[in-house]
């Protein structure tokens, strides 16, 4: 990539480090105020953040009552968003997501169709359990994720901004669900996954829900701050060291492109460039969320699981060996140093 590439964001460097250091009080007191609510789950909520800032869409992984719906409530209250949250089953319809059209009468008896939203229509969308709801359900919501406007009876309906969905899966109960396809798992900018909490987070949880008085999330920002960051996250200049970590990165976890044969056999099929434009935006929105003004290596390191591992299988030799798409993306990483 050549240098003049960069010129955009070098226009005036003062004022992206002032609208940083603004964007970086609000992310500070929102971070804090997520804190309150959700304990033990750090990592996870940083990563969630990862995932507004870049204006992106997570998958959170996770079994169930590890606080990931409330943690989406939360996000919704503090971030100021309109949120709304819908449980997927096997008999959802993709009208029960998207909306319908009505027959309605008026006073003088006349008849017309009216567009009735469906939940998609929110600011925040929590899609609860997305791999128990049948493909046909899934895609139309992926569709909308993807083009953020809804097609219902030949009339475009366009989503609100921010428009964010957050889907959850239990990675335990497999009866009865229909797995998303991979085209559809692309569509997800991090693949979150949401671990029991250490000792201390569960004992403070104990005390802190079981008492009469319950933390209530605080409302700190709202959508129109959010976008404004997400322009600003766009804007955050990014080194000639990391743009080639990144390609370096999302090409070697490609089958057949890594000169180590064992690593390259053991891969089944590897993310394509929506894999390096996901690592681009979510190192520059993790670089902000740490009070820095421009993304690092470290960054890309500590991305690189989040936003491959939904991305790639592996060969069925390589699943037989017990070998896990984590230790192929930590082979991958060692390689990058």
């Amino acid at each position: 990539m050549s240098a003049p590439h960069h010129s955009q964001f070098s226009a005036d460097p003062a004022a992206l480090v002032e609208e940083a250091d603004a964007a970086l009080a609000s992310i500070g007191a929102a971070k804090a105020a997520i804190g309150r609510v959700i304990y033990g789950q750090e990592t996870v909520i940083e990563r969630v953040l990862v995932t507004l800032l870049a204006g992106g869409h997570g998958l959170l992984i996770g079994v169930p009552g590890l606080a990931k719906t409330k943690l989406v409530e939360t996000l919704g209250i503090v971030l100021g968003l309109e949120e709304r949250r819908v449980q997927f089953t096997p008999d959802l319809m993709p009208s029960d997501i998207l909306g319908s059209e009505v027959m309605d009468t008026d006073a003088e008896g006349r008849r017309a169709f009216r567009f009735v939203r469906g939940p998609v229509f929110a600011q925040l969308l929590m899609a609860d359990e997305i791999n128990r709801a049948s493909p046909r359900t899934q895609s139309a919501l992926l569709q909308a994720m993807q083009e953020y406007h809804v097609t219902v009876a030949g009339q475009r309906h366009d989503l609100p901004a921010p428009f964010h969905v957050l889907a959850t899966q239990n990675p335990l109960e497999q009866e009865g669900t229909y797995p998303l396809p991979e085209a559809q798992l692309d569509r997800f900018l991090l693949q979150i996954d949401v671990v029991y909490p250490d000792r201390e987070a569960e004992r403070r949880m104990l005390f802190e829900t079981t008492g009469a008085e319950e933390a209530k999330p605080q409302r700190v920002m709202s959508g129109e701050d959010l976008r404004r960051m997400q322009q600003l996250v766009r804007r955050i200049p990014v080194g000639e060291s990391v743009v080639e970590a990144i390609l370096e990165l999302v090409r070697s976890a490609r089958p057949g492109t890594i000169a180590d044969k064992t690593l390259g056999a053991a891969i089944a099929w590897g993310p394509g460039p929506r894999a390096s434009q996901a690592l681009m935006l979510a190192v520059r929105a993790r670089a902000l969320l740490d009070g820095r003004y421009a993304p690092s290596i470290d960054d890309v390191l500590a991305l690189a699981e989040p936003v491959l591992q939904h991305r790639m299988s592996l060969s069925f030799a390589a699943r037989a060996d017990g070998l896990t798409v984590r230790e192929v993306i930590g082979s991958l990483k060692a390689r990058l140093g």
